[in-house]
């Protein structure tokens, strides 16, 4: 699978943050495995996006209302936030910007508005 990456399409509680890309590890009949911090997590082929290129844009969530997650969350991203595309850190959206800077890797990417990333879960 080198080469290949994942993240989540689905508005579903597992071990994977909402808009973060992972390296995917191997897809076998139904499920996948994708390497999170350097350990195999098992999830369902189903519930993934997957893409043959590296993730290079910024990723909106939609805040999570209720689920394990939201209590995961850092306090004060507000109801959306955003996804680095290579260190996978959340940072609060502040307007509509084009592009940002991330404040942990130190990259700059375009910021993907137009994919409406689990919309239904807006």
């Amino acid at each position: 699978m080198a080469g290949m990456w994942a993240r989540l399409q689905a508005d579903i509680d597992v071990k994977l943050r909402r808009g973060a890309w992972y390296r995917l590890l191997k897809i076998e009949g139904f499920d996948a495995v994708v390497d999170v911090n350097r350990k195999p997590v098992p999830v369902v082929k189903a519930f993934l996006q997957m893409s043959t290129s590296p993730p290079r844009r910024w990723t909106v969530v939609a805040t999570p209302r209720t689920t394990r997650t939201s209590r995961l969350l850092p306090a004060g991203l507000g109801s959306h936030y955003a996804v680095c595309p290579s260190c996978r850190d959340r940072v609060a959206l502040h307007g509509r910007p084009s592009r940002m800077l991330c404040r942990r890797c130190s990259v700059e990417f375009a910021v993907a508005w137009e994919e409406h990333y689990l919309e239904q879960a807006l």
